[in-house]
């Protein structure tokens, strides 16, 4: 390597690229030290632009809750290779979890969950006048945009009217229940706009569940955020126990039913002995210790269908998930967008590096292009002035 080194250094073509590429950064910078008056305008600009731009957009809280869902390992003979795995960063996931927490931001991000929180009420966070909203109504009313949003959005919202009048489509009923299998235009616009609101990130690894809501209101977003990390848990654990519970109504049903039989055989056992009181035939002696086997079969069903009723109730709370709550939701008291520095520093840059390109690029361009027209105008006229000393010659011949 050192050899290559010193046969570049060496290298007389080699020092001469190097000299000229030296050589076009100090012209370059010269050039634009030379128009840094020109860059301070658009620097300045950019200024005006960026701060016009940041506080424009409105501001945006999130709320966060970190939970660390119960994962039951399975002790088997891959512990190992799973742990070998982990430190490559790989998650061989050994865990009998029925529902991976891999699928909760489907769960979160899919149509009836997020339909399902249309109608959960929440208050915003004003002092003096705070009010209570359902999500819909202040996704819909309360929920603003950048000035340039509107703009933008009011010729395609002035087209889509004047095409629903041409079709004759009538307005959707704002009152009207929702139906997930079928939303109309505003309904789905308003799932798409909680869809990127709400977050849920999932740590493969250590299997740390984390749920992001973004509102413009901050108690807002920790109300919505706390809803929804109720409602995650409620879907999840209905799906764990749901065959746990079809069971238990299952040994329900079967201990009701051994109930009912215990009872008729210890009610006809008792009629029984209640009719016959002093018994001296054989016959009566046998129809009793029938009807007493009958009592006690029927009392042993039934005390068998309590315990496995029992067992059931038992499973299905063994089946139920339990979550650590790490972070609990909180009110936001920071905005977390936009970030108006970054806006700020994004909108200089850009503004320098066009002054910059307009000096190194745009004026040589223009220059060029102003000759290229001035040398065309040039020969159009030394074209028509040999046309005029043609035709004066030609007339002096004649």
């Amino acid at each position: 390597m050192q050899d290559k080194n010193e046969q570049q250094i060496q290298d007389p073509e080699y020092n001469h690229d190097q000299d000229e590429q030296e050589m076009d950064l100090m012209e370059l910078g010269m050039k634009l030290w030379d128009a840094r008056k020109f860059l301070i305008k658009w620097v300045a600009a950019g200024i005006v632009v960026g701060l016009i731009v940041a506080f424009s957009i409105p501001k945006e809280y999130t709320s966060s809750v970190v939970l660390a869902p119960e994962l039951k390992d399975s002790k088997s003979s891959t512990s190992g290779l799973s742990s070998l795995a982990s430190l490559a960063g790989i998650n061989l996931d050994n865990s009998t979890e029925a529902m991976s927490p891999i699928i909760y931001p489907d769960i979160v991000s899919s149509k009836p969950f997020t339909v399902g929180l249309f109608d959960v009420h929440v208050t915003t966070s004003d002092p003096d006048d705070p009010q209570t909203f359902t999500v819909r109504e202040y996704m819909e009313d309360e929920t603003s945009g950048p000035w340039w949003g509107v703009v933008v959005s009011l010729p395609f919202k002035a087209l889509g009217a004047v095409m629903s009048a041409i079709r004759g489509e009538e307005e959707a009923d704002p009152n009207a229940p929702v139906d997930y299998y079928r939303l109309n235009r505003d309904q789905m616009e308003i799932v798409e706009a909680l869809n990127k609101r709400i977050s849920t990130d999932v740590d493969t690894q250590t299997g740390i569940i984390t749920v992001n809501v973004t509102m413009q209101d901050p108690l807002v977003a920790a109300m919505l955020a706390d809803t929804v990390v109720e409602r995650l848990q409620t879907v999840v654990t209905e799906y764990r126990t749901n065959k746990a519970r079809v069971d238990m109504d299952y040994a329900q049903l079967l201990n009701d039913e051994a109930k009912g039989d215990y009872h008729d055989a210890q009610s006809k056992y008792a009629n029984y002995v209640d009719r016959n009181q002093n018994i001296t035939h054989k016959s009566g002696q046998v129809e009793l210790e029938r009807l007493q086997n009958e009592a006690s079969l029927a009392f042993n069903l039934y005390n068998q269908t309590a315990q496995k009723l029992q067992m059931a109730k038992a499973k299905v709370q063994e089946m139920a998930p339990v979550y650590t709550t790490i972070q609990p939701a909180t009110v936001p008291v920071k905005a977390s967008k936009p970030s108006k520095p970054m806006i700020l520093v994004a909108f200089v840059f850009l503004a320098f590096l066009i002054g910059a390109a307009w000096i190194i690029y745009g004026q040589g361009f223009v220059a060029t292009m102003k000759e290229k027209r001035q040398q065309s105008k040039q020969e159009k006229n030394e074209e028509k002035t040999a046309e005029k000393h043609s035709a004066k010659s030609k007339v002096v011949t004649e």
